[in-house]
This record gives structure tokens, C-alpha cells and sequence, in this order.
């Protein structure tokens, strides 16, 4: 029986070129984790930053901290400001 070209097996690529797409993989993937390490700090560092400015900015009275508290299925919830209660928002169980 006689095959045509087109159909005959595809040969497995040598085992080099196997190893060859492997280590270019490896090192993507390595490439890749480095990128996002990278990333995952500067994002961490940039929210340091903001919550340190945050609470300067309260220290120094230049902006109130507002809380809001609620108990689940309660009728109101709690407004704080700087810590102290200010009022109750009827009917409010989450902002």
C-alpha cells in the first residue's frame, strides 16, 4: 500500500528541539514570575505610601476619618468621625 507525502506520519521533533522548547519556556515563565514579582512590590509600596499619607493627613487635621459601622439586618448604622459618634443613618446598613 502506498502512502501519499501528505498523509505520512509526522515525525516527533528531535530531542533537543524538545529540550531546546523547554528551556525557552522555562525562562518565559521565569521572565513572567519576575515581571509580576516586580509589580506586586510596586503596587505594595505604592499603598504603603497612600496609608501613610492617609494618616498623616489625619494626624494633622487635615482630613477626618469617617467610620461607618452596621450589624447585619440592624435597622441604622453608626457614623463616626475622627472616632466619635456623630449620628445614626435610619434605615442605612451599608455605604
Amino acid at each position: 500500500m502506498h502512502t501519499s507525502p501528505r498523509y505520512e506520519r509526522a515525525t516527533r521533533p528531535a530531542t533537543a528541539t524538545r529540550r531546546g522548547s523547554r528551556r525557552l519556556a522555562a525562562e518565559l515563565l521565569r521572565a513572567a514570575s519576575s515581571l509580576l514579582d516586580r509589580y506586586a512590590a510596586a503596587l505594595a509600596a505604592a499603598e504603603a505610601r497612600a496609608a501613610e499619607r492617609e494618616a498623616r493627613a489625619v494626624r494633622e487635621g487635615l482630613e477626618a476619618l469617617l467610620e461607618f459601622h452596621a450589624e447585619a439586618g440592624a435597622p441604622e448604622g453608626a457614623l463616626y468621625v475622627d472616632g466619635v459618634l456623630v449620628a445614626y443613618l435610619p434605615g442605612v446598613n451599608r455605604l
